[in-house]
């Protein structure tokens, strides 16, 4: 699976535990998704991972006066 694919999923989960469905049931049984702080931590990671990939990373660094 693509760094893109990844994403578009991660925003998929997002967005469905957004609109409510953090957990359900089926058949009786619990179902819970990841907590939404992971994936929003993963999706912060994915969009570097992009930014790198496509050469838009940029690192600023601040020395001081001199």
């Amino acid at each position: 699976m693509t760094t893109t694919e990844q994403l578009n999923e991660i925003n998929s989960a997002i967005s469905a535990i957004l609109g409510g469905a953090q957990e359900y049931r089926i058949h009786g049984r619990l179902v819970r998704k990841a907590e939404l702080s992971a994936l929003l931590k993963e999706r912060i990671r994915l969009e570097a991972a992009l930014a790198s990939q496509d050469g838009r990373d940029v690192a600023v660094a601040f020395l001081g006066e001199r």
